[in-house]
């Protein structure tokens, strides 16, 4: 009698444990999440959790000031006469004016920009019979944006361009020429206080803080203090600017794991 061996079972068991080895193999070389520092690494099998088990959502802002070294101001002229034409040749004459005055006080012509050019009817609304307004001439308006670097200069500047024919300032607001390591201060406080947060909590629940989980970022500037303005009336006095400090905020929403 033949005997008949059939190898389709060992085909199988080799087959699986192919599949075996080959998904160790995986779960080994997958990458770890983040880890917060000073934590020991964290498992490969925890790491590739899509839900975490237990998760704290914290916000935190971190906020630095510091002294301006540069201003910005929106002034400008209004003029208003009989017709169209007479109200922006006139405001024309005078801008022309503030343009030279801002030249002359070491304004360069990079940081001069035109914000607002409109010329609009006046009416008379007082009619009571009915009829519709009348127009009883024009107004023009022409307004600059004006970048000073020099604050020292800055009460001066102004006080020449009034007297040159500006009759409208808008807008006064400081800042900085470059925020940029302001608002990475301000980033490193804000994470600095969520962190600390995360260990208060942990530590009070019994849990321990595993790992970052997600981590965004929100927030603005803030101008600080209104600037002071005080208008002397004599003649050797100029308009007496105070630029205080301008802040710069970061928020921070941060998701932590907590383990036992």
């Amino acid at each position: 009698m033949k005997q008949i061996i059939t190898a389709r079972p060992i085909l199988a068991l080799a087959a699986a444990g192919a599949l075996v080895a080959c998904g160790t193999s995986l779960a080994q070389t997958a990458p770890a999440g983040p880890a917060v520092p000073g934590e020991a690494p964290i498992p490969s099998s925890h790491a590739n959790s899509i839900q975490p088990e237990t998760t704290l959502s914290l916000s935190a802002s971190g906020e630095v000031t510091r002294a301006p070294d540069m201003a910005t101001i929106t002034l400008g002229v209004q003029t208003e006469a009989d017709t169209a034409s007479a109200a922006m040749s006139q405001n024309a004459e005078r801008m022309n004016r503030v343009y030279a005055a801002l030249s002359e006080a070491g304004i360069a012509e990079r940081d001069m920009q035109t914000s607002n050019l409109s010329l609009q009817p006046r009416y008379d609304y007082s009619n009571r019979d009915g009829s519709p307004p009348k127009v009883t001439g024009y107004t023009a308006s022409n307004q600059v944006t004006v970048k000073v670097r020099d604050l020292d200069t800055l009460g001066t500047t102004m006080d020449t361009i009034v007297a040159e024919g500006g009759n409208t300032i808008s807008g006064l607001n400081f800042g900085l020429e470059d925020p940029s390591e302001a608002r990475d201060e301000a980033r490193r406080e804000a994470v600095k206080k969520a962190l600390q947060r995360a260990q208060l909590y942990a530590d009070a629940t019994g849990y321990r803080v595993a790992r970052i989980v997600t981590i965004s970022e929100s927030g603005g500037d803030y101008g600080g203090p209104v600037p002071m303005m005080s208008m002397r009336a004599e003649a050797d006095s100029s308009t007496k600017i105070s630029g205080g400090e301008v802040g710069y905020t970061v928020d921070v929403n941060v998701t932590f794991e907590l383990r036992k």
